[in-house]
């Protein structure tokens, strides 16, 4: 069952596309979006507009994660290919997925994008639709209060 708002975040660690162990724990403003498959249509949609967000991301300090069942190697492609800054973390066992609970069942994890602070979840996306989502998500945290822009 997927994470609700209010829920306890859990505490994962994961490789990125740089092959480099990245430790979550939530403590911070932080958005884990979790996408089907590197360099398809609409996840390439998806990262590339997380990308052209990331710099009011990180002035409003938070952090921003992009997690497929992709491994490190396809990753590293992607994000060289369309020259993404933010960390996209590899998940082949499903593991991180289980944790937010988000399903698997079709081989690769659902488009469902997690807001989380202060240890818990904060706000669900499922289902959501690539195009404008990036800048929705931020929307969403400046008019909750739960971050501003520096």
């Amino acid at each position: 069952m997927t994470l609700e708002t209010g829920d306890d975040a859990p505490t994962v660690e994961a490789r990125n596309q740089r092959d480099e162990t990245v430790a979550l724990d939530f403590a911070e403003p932080t958005v884990v979006y979790f996408y089907p498959r590197d360099d398809t249509p609409g996840c390439t949609v998806e990262a590339e507009q997380f990308d052209a967000e990331i710099e009011s991301y990180r002035d409003a300090d938070v952090a921003v994660y992009g997690v497929s069942t992709d491994d490190v190697a396809s990753h590293e492609a992607f994000a060289e290919k369309y020259d993404l800054d933010f960390d996209l973390l590899a998940d082949p066992d499903a593991e991180i997925a289980d944790a937010f609970g988000v399903d698997t069942a079709r081989g690769a994890a659902a488009r469902t994008t997690f807001v989380l602070a202060d240890g818990e979840v904060r706000a669900v996306y499922d289902g959501v639709d690539p195009d404008g989502h990036a800048r929705d998500v931020l929307g969403d945290m400046l008019d909750d209060g739960l971050v501003a822009l520096d």
